[in-house]
């Protein structure tokens, strides 16, 4: 069963990428002035997805429904997820696939559990192996998606639904599989860093130092996303006038900043190839902060993991710029490493993925820079479902979860 449900996880996910890709190329013609009515319309007929087939819901949704109830997913929402989804990421918005991945290979797994008659903590593992084949397919990395899927749904334990480990192992590398064989994704590094070559025994000290710059970034992030979610429900509008709305703002900023358009897969390399002043890496910096934050908060749908890594590589080569004598290697990873860490608590997975995704092999730096983030992170967490329970069980998006 584990074993199907991976397969079913890789052909999804495989499907998925296709038609991204394809419409992103599409989308691509229109660029310059006209990347502005064009994003503003995907985000208004997204919007339109949203309000007649009814809201997916985001990564919150997910996490409370595997903690709080019994790992039921509801494969009703991902017709929904699915085309807003591919609308607002192949479109340019600053979200990647993995979130709506996750969520449609997670429901998946519960639709199965459920043909299977499964109740429990069986449904549970078996909801928690679709997440993890869906996140495994996009990046390669079997064993940090496996661990990532635990370590999303709580943060402080990552291994208390520990029953699901072998499951979601099990899963993921079928997934990776049938994955790699449909489109060759994750077969090797796909950020083309320079090899990194140790220079001494200190370089997990330079990793802490890189990291505590990436964290305060972490801190403009998740306070940027508080300001624009605030803006945007300052006043109640259908859903739709604000994915259009935020179209618009998003057209903008990617009109005067093209690195800024899409999610970051293919950027990242742009960044590291183009030899870019500071001054404007430090514009893309903070304008693909408020990309990001506008794309959360004004309802397009999609994951922020990449976008946060490119946010992570650009702090990166501007720490390079400003010190040369530093390994340009090492500062970016440590720096994509500690801004993920921070912004969604999970510094295991972020450090064997990051290890997967740029072929840096020596990975103890990361894990020094990934629990740097991690440990210097807001108290209260960005992702509320990741809140103790009791906690929880007080805040507003979970009383909109239970009334679901």
């Amino acid at each position: 069963m584990w074993a199907f449900l991976g397969l079913t996880g890789g052909v999804i996910a495989g499907i998925y990428w296709i038609v991204l890709e394809f419409l992103t190329h599409e989308l691509a013609f229109f660029n310059g002035w006209m990347v502005i009515p064009v994003m503003a319309i995907c985000g208004l007929l997204a919007g339109l997805v949203i309000h007649f087939f009814g809201d997916p819901g985001e990564i919150n949704l997910i996490v409370n429904n595997i903690r709080f109830n019994k790992g039921k997913l509801d494969p009703g929402n991902n017709p929904s997820m699915i085309l807003s989804s591919l609308l607002c990421i192949a479109s340019g918005g600053s979200l990647g696939p993995e979130s709506p991945l996750v969520q449609v290979t997670g429901s998946t797994g519960s639709w199965l559990g459920k043909i299977f008659r499964l109740k429990g903590e069986e449904l549970r593992s078996l909801s928690i192996a679709g997440m993890a084949s869906g996140f495994t397919a996009l990046f390669g990395a079997p064993l940090g998606g496996s661990l990532f899927s635990l370590e999303i749904l709580h943060h402080k334990h990552a291994l208390e639904y520990y029953k699901a480990i072998i499951p979601a192992l099990v899963a993921s590398c079928f997934s990776y599989v049938i994955f790699a064989l449909i489109i060759h994704l994750g077969l090797r590094p796909i950020w083309h860093l320079s090899a990194f070559e140790y220079s001494g025994k200190f370089d997990f000290v330079y990793a802490i130092l890189f990291a505590i710059a990436a964290t305060a970034i972490g801190w403009g992030f998740i306070y940027s996303t508080k300001a624009f979610k605030y803006l945007f429900k300052k006043k109640s509008m259908p859903i739709f006038m604000k994915t259009s709305i935020g179209g618009i703002l998003l057209g903008v900023i990617a009109y005067y900043f093209p690195l800024t358009r899409y999610f970051g897969h293919h950027e990242i390399n742009q960044l590291l190839i183009n030899n870019l002043s500071i001054g404007l890496l430090l514009s893309i910096l903070i304008f693909k902060i408020i990309a990001i934050s506008i794309t959360v908060t004004s309802g397009w749908r999609g994951g922020f993991i990449i976008p946060l890594f490119f946010v992570g590589a650009t702090l990166g080569i501007i720490i390079h710029h400003l010190f040369p004598g530093t390994n340009q290697t090492l500062t970016i990873v440590s720096c994509m490493a500690a801004i993920n860490a921070c912004v969604t608590r999970t510094p295991m997975s972020t450090t064997i993925l990051l290890a997967t995704l740029t072929g840096f092999s020596y990975f103890v730096p990361i894990l020094f820079a990934s629990l740097t983030g991690y440990f210097l992170a807001p108290q209260k967490p960005f992702l509320s479902s990741q809140m103790e329970h009791n906690e929880n069980v007080l805040n507003p998006a979970l009383n909109i979860f239970q009334k679901k």
